[in-house]
């Protein structure tokens, strides 16, 4: 390996070690990466119903083509008077039928899933407000730490990235909160989810979350983060004029780092939530440096 060659390899592991996570990047096309199995069955479930659609339409481009050959009026000068047949009619209404039921066996069972909670490892509620989110943790041992989260200001981000350690593209504009709903990872989380004053709706797509925050009603979901790193969502309910305004984001952090971020919170939010950032950034400098070592090692 040339001196070069090993330079750029090394920049190129450094800035993925420090500044990559996984989840959400800019310019994204498809569903963002699965994180639970949830979301892993919904992106099978997505790719197999696509397979389905696309052999269907071009079946029907088929059938529109032969027909359009071989039964035009400069191929047909006389008519067929043919008024029905009872093969096809059996088959076009049997067919659909297959193809539903095929559908809809994988669909009930994701539903299901989706909708039963396993046993859970800790509880969180969101609540939804005109526009944020409001988290609370409801287990023993957790005090009353809620706190809201909003969206950072366009004017903010250059702000936050610096006071957080991080580049600006660690702080995306639009979903970048203030404070970040903190996670362990490998960690079975019942979500509660209501609202204070209109519909809501927590969607957190790398998770396979989406469910309707109600006045009034308390609505249950789960999920299993099995990564750590920090994972984005939106409101997708209609719910007023900083709809477009309302972000989700949860900080999926190793087991030890959320027991002392927990333990700190229950004091001291800020201070914890720094305590945690740079404990975040020592991990993944050290990693960084192994990996280095890893390829050094290699290239001699």
């Amino acid at each position: 390996m040339t001196m070069a060659g090993m330079a750029a390899t090394f920049a190129g592991v450094s800035t993925a070690a420090l500044a990559a996570e996984p989840g959400f990047k800019e310019w994204q096309l498809g569903f963002q990466r699965s994180v639970t199995d949830v979301m892993d069955d919904i992106t099978w479930f997505n790719g197999f119903t696509l397979v389905i659609i696309a052999v269907i339409t071009l079946l029907v481009l088929a059938l529109l083509i032969i027909c359009i050959v071989r039964f035009n009026s400069k191929s047909n000068p006389v008519p067929s008077r043919t008024s029905h047949n009872t093969l096809i009619e059996v088959l076009w209404t049997v067919a659909p039928i297959l193809i539903l039921v095929i559908i809809a066996i994988p669909s009930f069972r994701l539903l299901y899933k989706q909708l039963d909670i396993p046993e859970y490892e800790m509880t969180i509620k969101a609540t939804g407000y005109q526009w944020y989110w409001g988290y609370e943790y409801t287990d023993e041992g957790m005090g009353d730490l809620y706190f809201d989260s909003l969206m950072v200001q366009e004017a903010d981000r250059q702000e936050v990235a610096e006071a957080r350690g991080v580049s600006l593209s660690e702080v995306p504009r639009l979903l970048a909160v203030d404070y970040d709903l903190v996670l362990p990872v490998d960690t079975t989380v019942r979500l509660q989810v209501t609202s204070e004053d209109v519909i809501h709706a927590f969607a957190m797509p790398a998770f396979g979350v989406k469910i309707d925050a109600i006045p009034g009603r308390l609505n249950e979901t789960w999920f299993h983060a099995r990564e750590e790193g920090v994972y984005y969502g939106q409101c997708s309910e209609l719910c007023g004029k900083d709809h477009a305004f309302m972000p989700i984001a949860v900080r999926v952090v190793s087991k030890e780092q959320y027991q002392t971020w927990a333990s700190a919170a229950q004091e001291d939010l800020d201070t914890a939530n720094q305590q945690l950032l740079a404990s975040i950034a020592a991990a993944k400098k050290v990693a960084a440096n192994g990996k280095l070592d890893e390829i050094s090692v290699a290239a001699q």
